[in-house]
């Protein structure tokens, strides 16, 4: 029965590992790099104190962070509810895994769990982490897609490639954000 739980678990874990690094990793490493410029008179950085953007001269990666950052905070002040669920799945994916294995480990300790058991809890914890944070993702990526239009009606980057490579890297911060801690940590 464990080899079973394992083995549906992968899929779900598998999913999430190729689709961080589709989505997200590859795409900051493509995008990411590339040298943008903005105008600052239409580019407002957010002043919630997690700004690193304050000059015209910024890779695509860093200008991405900072739209995603606008983009969650408009998202909050617009539709609250569903951007306190969607914190609320990152902050589950990110705390069950340890937890669940923590409490596997001591069943294993007192005997009440093989150690097949503990692997199985271990892979069923983070595949349940990983398939919430999938499945809440469309919701901010339509909140980063909003905010990315309004950032074209604004024209801050003068060149559309920048623009382009600018919502790009947004986009790939948050599939890069909605894996779980553990599956990034093995991914690196």
């Amino acid at each position: 029965m464990y080899r079973l739980i394992v083995i549906v678990s992968l899929l779900p874990i598998i999913i999430a590992m190729v689709s961080r690094w589709w989505f997200g990793l590859r795409v900051l490493a493509e995008e990411g790099k590339r040298r943008c410029h903005c105008d600052l008179t239409r580019w407002v950085p957010p002043t919630d104190g997690k700004t690193n953007v304050r000059r015209s001269d910024e890779t695509a990666a860093g200008f991405g962070r900072e739209l995603r950052n606008q983009a969650l905070l408009s998202w909050r002040e617009n539709e609250p509810q569903a951007a306190i669920a969607r914190q609320n799945t990152l902050r589950f994916a990110a705390a069950v895994p340890p937890l669940t294995t923590m409490v596997a480990a001591m069943a294993l300790l007192v005997g009440k769990l093989p150690v097949m058991g503990v692997f199985a809890v271990l892979f069923a914890a983070t595949a349940l982490a990983a398939a919430m944070t999938l499945l809440s993702l469309p919701a901010e990526l339509r909140a980063i897609a909003r905010h990315a239009q309004r950032v074209r009606s604004e024209k801050s980057f003068p060149d559309r490639d920048d623009e382009q490579a600018v919502i790009d890297s947004a986009i790939a911060h948050a599939w890069d954000a909605s894996t779980p801690h553990i599956l990034r940590w093995l991914q690196g």
